[in-house]
């Protein structure tokens, strides 16, 4: 199992984070962060060992990347494989796993999703998304590595979406978060588990189901080893 978590976002946790982690998806300064945070957050985990992923997302600052922008599928293309070369040449990248409303778009729409992939396939290097989805089966046709991913710190709808951060109960606890890692791990169908970083208390979230997994007999590593 592999334990991964949103960071270079400017949110303030990430140190304490970094020390529970196995990958960390590295905001590429668009929709949050900056160049700057961007290039010293990937050279901090590879100081850590901490595995890196690119973090892309909307070009929507004001609203952290989670709003919705009415783009084409060629501009989603150009926009990640924009943010992902930034990254990409500074340090090694293992996978892209996309932000907020551009992950979920991606994950509902074909045509995004198998422009995603041709950026992974371009930088030989996978994908992160939920089962089922559009993320992972773009992956497939690609012929990329896909890791399917589930949340710890996210109320998670049978049908395996996330539920709304605006609905009532859908951020978690450390305890539930940490509950709910175990029972993703042990499902079988996850490869990763993300805790996000801009969830309050993220690094207390993030050594709670780091110990829970440790405590199930559930060992984590970086992606694809």
């Amino acid at each position: 199992m592999n334990l991964n978590a949103d960071i270079g976002e400017g949110a303030g946790e990430d140190e304490a984070i970094l020390a529970c982690v196995d990958s960390a998806n590295v905001a590429c300064g668009v929709h949050a962060g900056s160049p700057s945070l961007t290039i010293a957050t990937a050279r901090r985990c590879r100081t850590l060992a901490v595995q890196v992923g690119a973090h892309p997302g909307y070009d929507d600052r004001a609203g952290f990347g989670r709003i919705e922008r009415s783009l084409s599928a060629d501009e989603i293309e150009a926009l990640i494989a924009y943010q992902v070369g930034a990254l990409a040449a500074v340090s090694p990248i293992a996978y892209i796993k996309p932000h907020g409303a551009l992950y979920h778009r991606c994950q509902r729409d074909a045509a995004a999703a198998d422009g995603l992939a041709r950026v992974a396939k371009e930088h030989d290097v996978g994908l992160m998304g939920q089962p089922d989805f559009e993320i992972v089966a773009a992956a497939g046709r690609a012929r990329v590595p896909a890791y399917r991913e589930g949340f710890a710190d996210r109320l998670m709808l049978p049908d395996g979406k996330l539920a709304p951060r605006t609905q009532t109960g859908a951020l978690l606890n450390s305890l539930v978060a940490a509950q709910q890692a175990v029972t993703l791990a042990r499902s079988g169908r996850y490869d990763t588990i993300c805790i996000h970083g801009d969830t309050p208390g993220a690094g207390h979230i993030a050594s709670s189901v780091r110990a829970a997994l440790r405590e199930a007999g559930i060992e984590t590593a970086p992606l694809g080893r």
